[in-house]
Order: C-alpha cells, then structure tokens, then sequence
C-alpha cells in the first residue's frame, strides 16, 4: 500500500478484478508520490494476466480532486511544467492499460479528479456526485488530460463550454451529454462498478484489449490507417482460444465460457 492508492483484488473474481483505491483525493498538485504511485499501479495492473478488468474508486464522499491551490499559488511555470509532465505520463498509463477499466465515482469529480476519471473507458457515477473542471476560475486551464480527453469524449462544442465557464455537473446532467455512462445511488456505485468488472473479466480477453485499442489509438490516425489497425486486430483475434470458444458457442446455440487467452 502506498500513501496516495492501495490496489485491492476482487475475492469474488480471484483476483481477475482489480480496484485502485485513491487513499487520497488531491490528484495533481507537487507531491511525487501522486505520479509515481499512479504510475506504478497502471503497470502492475497491465502486466498481470490475472487481473482482466480495473475498478477505479475514491471512496463514498469524493472520488478525486486538483490541486490545494496553496500549494501552487506561488509555484513557477517550470516547476509546474516538469510535475505535471510526470503526471501525464502516469495517467496516460492508466488509460492505456489493456483491460477495461471503470470508474465509481462518488460524491465530486473535480479538477484532477475528473481528468482521472476521463482516463477510464466507462465511468458509473451516483446520483449525488458532482463532476467539472472548474480550473478557470482560478485563471489556469485543466492541465491533466482535460482539454483533450473531454472534447474527444463528449464532443468540443460541450467541452469548451465546461472548460470556459468551470460549470459543475450533477451526475444527470454528465449522463445527459455522455460524460458519464450510468448514473445509480450513491450507496451503489461502487458495486454495480464491481458488477460491470466482473462481466468484463468473465469475457474475451483479447479482444477487449484489441476493442480499446482500435478505438483509442484510432482516434489520432487517418481513417484509412484507423481502418488499418482494425483490421490488423481483428485477423490477429483468430489466433485465440476465445475467438474459437465465442464463435463455436455461437453455432451451437450455447453461452461462451472464455478463457481469456
């Protein structure tokens, strides 16, 4: 366990769910361990063939928040510039780890919180949290993942007008523009994030890892090597044990059982 996360295995699952627990709210601002413990989990979890699906979670009053602006008032544009460039490359960790990854999130997603929370390939929020970037009223901008996660995610013309005015969200309206994909109680969230894991886990595991990287590695290419890449991890799914299950269950009017290999 480090100061900043903990990583907890899934009993029911054995293990093939994984959550990281955030210890801490305050996701960006200058202290090291933010960053390097971040970065360390996104690389455990993706280097373990036992663990098939990521839960993400704060805890039942806040998922994850920015900075303590004490803490940055009288900081400089290079000290800031070097902290964050490791903090980007922790989150971009996160976000390409090969499995599905879900966020729960409860209570508020700001700032960092929610620049997190964007790294995650589904996000289940309850009914009371609250989700923004409200960054701009302190005369900065979202500087971990922001600017470029939540346009590509909710489309520019949405994103802008979170990011210029730093408007808070409930969890409704999040659901409303695609920013979040389900809303629940709160005193649910955690588990039915649990739920969605476990179903991941259970499935074909590499063709979940070849669905999200097609999608995102697709999204800064050219349609045609967009098509490209597709292409090539379709044929590539034909050499697993998954794709032979899935497709003979199919003929066979049966469930798949995957082996997730």
């Amino acid at each position: 366990m480090g100061a900043f996360l903990r990583i907890e295995p899934d009993a029911a699952t054995d293990g093939a769910v994984a959550t990281v627990r955030l210890l801490r709210p305050r996701i960006s601002g200058t202290d090291p361990r933010v960053p390097e413990e971040l970065a360390a989990a996104a690389e455990r979890l993706d280097a373990d063939p036992a663990v098939r699906a990521v839960v993400l979670y704060g805890g039942r009053r806040v998922f994850g928040s920015g900075a303590d602006v004490k803490d940055l008032v009288e900081r400089g544009p290079a000290e800031v510039d070097a902290y964050t460039a490791r903090l980007h490359t922790a989150l971009d960790a996160l976000a390409r780890i090969g499995k599905p990854v879900i966020a729960a999130i409860t209570g508020y997603a700001l700032g960092g919180g929610l620049e997190l929370a964007l790294c995650a390939d589904l996000r289940v929020a309850g009914e009371g949290a609250v989700l923004g970037l409200p960054e701009i009223e302190l005369g900065v901008i979202p500087g971990t993942g922001g600017t470029q996660r939540l346009p590509r995610l909710i489309g520019a013309g949405p994103a802008k007008r979170l990011i210029l005015t730093g408007r808070r969200l409930t969890a409704a309206e999040a659901l409303r523009i695609g920013l979040v994909d389900e809303t629940v109680p709160d005193a649910e969230v955690y588990e039915s994030a649990l739920r969605t894991a476990r179903g991941f886990a259970a499935g074909p595991t590499a063709a979940l890892a070849a669905a999200k990287r097609a999608v995102d590695d697709g999204l800064g290419l050219p349609l045609a090597a967009g098509l490209d890449l597709e292409r090539r991890q379709f044929a590539a799914l034909f050499a697993t044990e998954d794709q032979r299950i899935g497709m003979r269950a199919q003929l066979d009017g049966a469930r798949p059982a995957f082996l997730g290999r």
